[in-house]
């Protein structure tokens, strides 16, 4: 009686998705991955770094001379097609292997609604994530009106979307804009509480007693007054729809620029509010991020002083 020996078919393995070195003694990051990667050049290393596919920590990390501490994790992914990273309507600021943190331009939405339909912050990640996987997705979290610049954190996975999004008061510990209002500001600092609802047509307006609407809490500093206008620094309590802009407009200063509530003053050609500084503990390592960036230039022009005439 013949027997046939049938072999077991081979499952092919998956190919791992990053190569992983551990940091054994201090050392920056270039020399480290030319020791580690044996004949690789540097143009090589400086490639990968830009290509961003370098991860110290779980954190994607551009920079060659990146100080490198003993215990640190180092992976070079292995996804195909990873590009550099270029767009003329947002930067990321940082990204790791559960969140993208991004520098949004003004004009762009965060995300379509049923009556906008245009590009977005959104389609924009969501592209850039999907050159390594067609299945990667991205998942909002936060969002940004379409004409305030500034700072927005998204979310790689659904479980770390609902971990920001039902924790969000006690994640974030700082969270800050930067406005110029129409008018010099009377008092430097204050604070305005208010309840808002939106009525039928979507226009949020503002109550000091109790509408039953959202309480909103909104802090203000005043940076600098001059040639008919205020700089100033707010901080968020609660983080409502509209709250600045309408916050603003009971203080009878309303953010420049602003169609919706403000006075028709637009000395710079945009709405004068920025997203500039975001502080909170990341979702799953705990770890506390600070994210700060500069206030817009055009901002900054409307507060030079007027040179004086030569008599």
């Amino acid at each position: 009686m013949n027997r046939t020996n049938k072999k077991t078919p081979r499952v092919p393995r998956s190919a791992p998705k990053y190569t992983t070195f551990i940091v054994k003694k201090p050392s920056e990051l270039m020399p480290f991955l030319m020791e580690k990667m044996a004949g690789i050049s540097r143009t090589k290393v400086k490639t990968l770094l830009t290509h961003r596919t370098v991860f110290v920590d779980q954190k994607i990390t551009t920079q060659y001379n990146f100080m490198l501490q003993p215990g640190m994790k180092v992976q070079i992914s292995n996804d195909k097609g990873q590009k550099e990273f270029r767009s003329s309507l947002l930067k990321i600021i940082y990204e790791d292997a559960y969140i993208i943190v991004i520098d949004k331009r003004e004009g762009l939405l965060s995300i379509a609604t049923e009556r906008q339909k245009e590009r977005t912050a959104y389609s924009i990640l969501t592209e850039y994530v999907q050159r390594s996987a067609r299945q990667h997705r991205i998942f909002i979290v936060h969002r940004l009106d379409k004409d305030t610049s500034g700072l927005m954190v998204f979310a790689k996975d659904e479980k770390t979307k609902r971990t920001l999004q039902d924790n969000w008061e006690q994640i974030v510990t700082d969270r800050r804009y930067v406005a110029v209002l129409s008018g010099e500001i009377e008092k430097d600092t204050g604070t305005v509480t208010s309840w808002l609802r939106d009525n039928k047509v979507f226009i949020t307006y503002s109550s000091m007693s109790n509408n039953g609407g959202d309480k909103a809490i909104t802090h203000y500093k005043t940076i600098k007054k001059q040639n008919g206008y205020s700089l100033v620094e707010l901080q968020l309590e609660t983080g409502r729809k509209n709250q600045i802009r309408v916050h603003m407009q009971d203080l009878q200063h309303p953010v420049v620029g602003d169609i919706k509530y403000g006075n028709g003053d637009d000395p710079i050609g945009r709405l004068g509010l920025h997203a500039f500084k975001l502080h909170f503990y990341h979702p799953v390592t705990k770890e506390l991020l600070k994210f700060e960036i500069p206030y817009p230039a055009s901002f900054k022009k409307l507060f030079i002083k007027e040179k004086e005439e030569n008599l």
